[in-house]
């Protein structure tokens, strides 16, 4: 994620945190001293920032217990809203998603056990003056804590409890029809959220968004998933593209741009190996910053993702749906063709239209390339 810093790592995992978190905390302090002097900023730092401690042990939850199904998170970010965690993947056995939703809450639900059992009987009366810097910093933490389990365990994309409920319906009803519900349910959550805070609390406006978009993307991510379940590369790729010697000049590649109407160029070298790709925006770079019989090769992106033809296109769908493309090539290393988000889409198309439809396999002949 864009503009986040990282501050550290645990069992392979990177914490990174937002600028626009930073913001809060400067915010809050600077809102807390012109009320109460320097103790009352140090205080309101202080009980924020074990707020996200509290949400990043949240995430570590989820991401250890989806360690165990072999599902790797390398990042955590903290944002202002709560923390996100990036999975590379969500589990295709309902069961194995149910545990891992229920992960997170329950740490929270520990912590605040554990702080109440230190402190004593709590005075839930006391501990909700979440805002009072006069009451017991442990106090107010555990009711947070609380609350951080119970909102999230709402049955609604993308809440814990959204995904608890897909997996519940996903038994009876498939994921791709119990994911529709869930995220629609979040969206009608949003709905309210956003109505409750046109009366005076701005931020249930920003979490309201939040709650829509994401609904609506994780519903279009399984919407996806489902429909390229176990779709080849080879059968998805496009194949009458246009591609660009690695050993072309700057001219060449601009009479090529000017003949198609691509956005994404494959680069080859003399054995048809893909060696990266150059954008409409690289070639107009490369004539602006180069004579036009100059190689077009300094201006290659290099290390592009590939996938074997004969692949399922599961395991690229994050680059797809994120606008990059990926080289489909041989068992040999060789050029075949290439996914995009475009022909991801087409797919979505021909699935919506026609959920039975099945694709005919490619043939192994050579491409028809321009």
């Amino acid at each position: 994620m864009r503009w986040s810093l990282t501050i550290g790592s645990f069992m392979g995992t990177a914490v990174r945190i937002h600028v626009t978190f930073l913001l809060l905390l400067g915010w809050i302090g600077f809102a807390a001293y012109q009320r109460g002097g320097a103790v009352a900023a140090r205080d309101s730092i202080m009980f924020i920032v074990a707020i996200f401690i509290c949400v990043v042990l949240h995430e570590f939850g989820h991401i250890l217990t989806a360690r165990r199904y072999g599902i790797v998170s390398p990042v955590i970010t903290l944002l202002p809203i709560g923390g996100v965690a990036d999975m590379e993947k969500m589990p295709d056995k309902p069961r194995q998603e149910l545990l891992i939703a229920l992960a997170g809450p329950a740490v929270n639900l520990v912590i605040a056990a554990l702080l109440i059992l230190f402190l004593g009987a709590v005075d839930l009366s006391d501990a909700i003056q979440i805002g009072d810097p006069s009451v017991n910093l442990l106090k107010r933490l555990a009711a947070v804590n609380i609350f951080l389990a119970a909102f999230n365990l709402i049955p609604a994309f993308p809440m814990d409890g959204g995904r608890v409920l897909r997996a519940a319906l996903s038994i009876w009803i498939g994921k791709d029809r119990a994911t529709r519900i869930a995220a629609q349910i979040g969206q009608g959550f949003a709905f309210l959220l956003g109505f409750l805070g046109l009366f005076g609390n701005p931020l249930l406006l920003f979490i309201a968004i939040f709650v829509y978009i994401a609904a609506a993307g994780e519903a279009q991510m399984t919407s996806l998933s489902e429909a390229a379940r176990g779709l080849k590369a080879a059968d998805a790729m496009e194949m009458r593209i246009a591609v660009i010697e690695r050993s072309a000049s700057v001219r060449e590649a601009v009479d090529i741009l000017l003949a198609t109407s691509q956005d994404e160029f494959p680069v080859v070298d003399a054995s048809r190996r893909l060696s990266g790709f150059l954008s409409r925006t690289n070639i107009i770079e490369a004539l602006r910053a180069s004579e036009p019989e100059a190689p077009i090769a300094p201006f290659v992106r290099l290390e592009p993702e590939t996938i074997d033809g004969r692949e399922s296109i599961d395991a690229v769908l994050p680059k797809l749906t994120g606008g990059e493309a990926v080289g489909v090539t041989d068992e040999e290393g060789r050029f075949l063709g290439l996914l995009t988000r475009q022909s991801l889409a087409e797919i979505m198309m021909i699935k919506d239209v026609r959920p039975d439809w099945r694709f005919s396999p490619r043939d192994d002949s050579r491409p028809t390339v321009a």
